[in-house]
């Protein structure tokens, strides 16, 4: 039989991780699938402690990383966060929002998670306690590719933080599927811009599911800065973003179509936000 630890703070989830490394168990929906009879080992029980669940403004937003997806997509957020909030409503269906978290999709780090793209878009860093004490970590260091983070093994995943600096403009997340809900991405796609006094001052892109983890398109945000929303639609009609992406073909759709199924989902997003 597995023992099951319940901690009630992060100071004893790390303790115990210290002593012997446990599975960690957040919301899972994605351990429970992918182990089945096979599920073995101590096992780490984080739903028990709240400072892990919540968001919180703290010169910046504070996501706890057992905050399900129910929860952050019913919270009052600003319009740059829309997108996060667009991905939560699209991962799985609601049981799965229920219970699933945003630390336990990101240390799955699969390069097809909803969620990823969104907190690309909003320059999001993880926050990871150890033995050692805490570390910041961006979230494009963090996924190392398929199904593999830099978390040491001692470590758990405790919050995302959200900058302040990224918590303007408007967002969207578009997201491209056999079907429209409970279903795999064959391409995803979160962009962020920021228009003041006719000119965009900022701007994030970012595409999952076309790379072995989801990528910031950052030649591609350079271009748009400086411009007016008009030249930057113009330019967006031209757009090529296939040397940025390595997509492979599988049962889902070929490499090709990835390919031109990102940028058209570039294209639809950023005419979106500046609509």
């Amino acid at each position: 039989m597995n023992a099951l630890a319940r901690p009630h703070s992060i100071e004893e989830a790390v303790s115990l991780m210290a002593q012997t490394p446990h599975l960690l168990l957040a919301g899972g929906t994605d351990i429970f699938p992918r182990a089945g009879r096979d599920l073995s080992g101590p096992i780490l029980d984080l739903t028990t402690i709240p400072n892990l669940r919540g968001i919180r403004n703290e010169g910046g937003l504070r996501i706890g990383a057992c905050t399900t997806w129910t929860e952050l997509a019913d919270a009052t957020l600003p319009s740059s966060c829309r997108a996060l909030q667009q991905a939560a409503r699209k991962i799985g269906g609601r049981q799965i929002q229920n219970v699933g978290t945003v630390g336990g999709n990101l240390c799955n780090a699969s390069p097809a998670a909803d969620g990823v793209p969104p907190l690309l878009a909003l320059d999001a860093t993880v926050e990871l306690h150890g033995a050692k004490g805490p570390r910041l970590l961006p979230l494009a260091d963090f996924l190392l590719g398929p199904h593999k983070t830099s978390r040491n093994p001692e470590e758990i995943l405790t919050a995302i933080w959200l900058p302040e600096a990224a918590l303007i403009g408007r967002s969207t997340f578009l997201k491209l599927g056999a079907r429209a809900y409970l279903v795999i991405s064959i391409a995803m796609v979160a962009a962020r811009v920021h228009v003041q006094e006719g000119t965009i001052r900022s701007a994030a892109l970012a595409v999952g599911s076309c790379t072995a983890s989801a990528i910031r398109l950052r030649s591609l945000e350079e271009a748009l800065i400086g411009k007016t929303p008009q030249l930057a639609l113009d330019l967006m009609r031209s757009v090529q973003i296939g040397d940025a992406l390595s997509p492979i073909s599988d049962v889902r759709a070929t490499a090709e179509y990835r390919h031109w199924a990102a940028a058209d989902l570039v294209r639809r997003a950023v005419s979106e936000v500046l609509a």
